[in-house]
């Protein structure tokens, strides 16, 4: 076993989840690389000493360039604001370091590109970790297979309820494109249809602001967005995107149907799948719920009982498995910064057909 300094910037709620991630997956995986948490990055000094003792760093910093330059940092974990993705990227990757981005890759499609050339020839990863679980990671094994027959039609959403309240008072979130709906919310269940499905060829889309000021400013971007696809394979897809939706706290759902049967997941129940065969007798015939256990991804190394079920930080534990395994082997493991860039792409064509109020092909932007 070797060890690996790992500097994470940003210490707040993802940079909180990277830093438990990394300290527990080598007991959990059995990781050949063990990561040792070496630097921690905030936006004050004061802030990045809290989360130093409390996650347990050996040094923490208020500037992202030192943490990056320190030679005890190998590897390099961005949870910070979307608009520092780009320059830390490529301040790490010229010192031939490995960059983990959480998502959405840059707060442009410009920036993504831009990351895109910086990482060529390196470890990069991006992170999307809800397409992770056990159930969605079978999902995309009985897609693959063919165990549903070829796809015809998929329905995704990311619907959330934290803005539902008009009166819930302006904040970061409600500025700059790249923290509205399109940008926070949707790069996960686009990322979550290119995993199921594959690359999506043209699309429409409609986007608004349903509340425009909020107690303490103007909202400057959206809060909901639709669009209906046409997939590379031909299949028929529609996507909707919320941060208004009462009632739903965690509602990251798709369905597949294809010619042979049809999948439904839900992450408020993240723990099962439910799958339709069409085979049989039709008086048999029916969804049934497949809870997740040892015999599906990545459930075994957590709990050894089925239905016992995985949960948030488990999904970011598996990223970090994988990121230690990509930096190991000099692999590339999905997805990579070109998969956080094709989503970029995809909400850059939405946008401009919201706006064109027209179909548009992905592959112009």
């Amino acid at each position: 076993m070797t060890d690996i300094g790992i500097g994470i910037i940003g210490g707040g709620y993802m940079g909180k989840a990277h830093a438990v991630a990394m300290a527990a997956v080598g007991a959990v995986f059995n990781t050949r690389l063990r990561p040792r948490l070496e630097m921690v990055c905030a936006s004050s000094a004061a802030s990045a000493e809290r989360y130093r003792t409390a996650f347990g760093f050996a040094r923490a910093t208020d500037q992202w360039q030192v943490l990056v330059a320190d030679p005890k940092v190998e590897a390099v974990i961005i949870a910070s604001p979307q608009e520092t993705h780009r320059a830390i990227a490529e301040a790490a990757f010229a010192l031939n370091k490995p960059v983990f981005c959480e998502k959405p890759l840059g707060a442009s499609l410009e920036d993504s590109r831009a990351m895109v050339a910086a990482a060529q020839g390196q470890i990069n990863m991006t992170g999307f970790n809800y397409i992770r679980t056990p159930a969605s990671q079978y999902a995309r094994q009985l897609v693959a297979e063919g165990a549903i027959g070829e796809i015809t039609w998929f329905r995704g959403e990311h619907t959330e309820d934290f803005f539902a309240d008009p009166q819930m008072p302006a904040t970061w979130r409600t500025k700059g494109d790249a923290n509205g709906t399109m940008g926070d919310l949707a790069p996960h269940m686009i990322n979550a249809a290119l995993a199921l499905i594959g690359p999506i060829s043209k699309l429409v889309a409609e986007v608004e602001t349903v509340h425009s000021t909020r107690p303490g400013g103007t909202v400057t971007n959206d809060d909901q967005g639709q669009m209906m696809c046409r997939f590379a394979n031909g299949a028929m897809g529609q996507m909707f995107f919320s941060r208004i939706a009462h009632g739903r706290k965690m509602g990251y759902a798709y369905e597949i149907t294809g010619t042979k049967g049809a999948i439904r997941f839900d992450q408020e129940d993240q723990n099962a799948l439910w799958l339709y065969l069409a085979e049989g007798p039709e008086a048999q015939r029916g969804f049934r719920k497949i809870l997740t256990g040892p015999a599906h991804p990545d459930y075994l190394p957590f709990c050894q009982g089925p239905g016992h079920g995985t949960g948030y930080q488990d999904q970011i534990i598996i990223e970090a498995r994988d990121f230690l395994r990509a930096i190991e082997t000099q692999t590339p493991v999905w997805p990579t910064f070109k998969d956080g860039m094709d989503v970029n792409q995809i909400i850059t064509a939405a946008l401009h057909a919201s706006h064109a109020k027209t179909w548009v092909d992905v592959a112009s932007f």
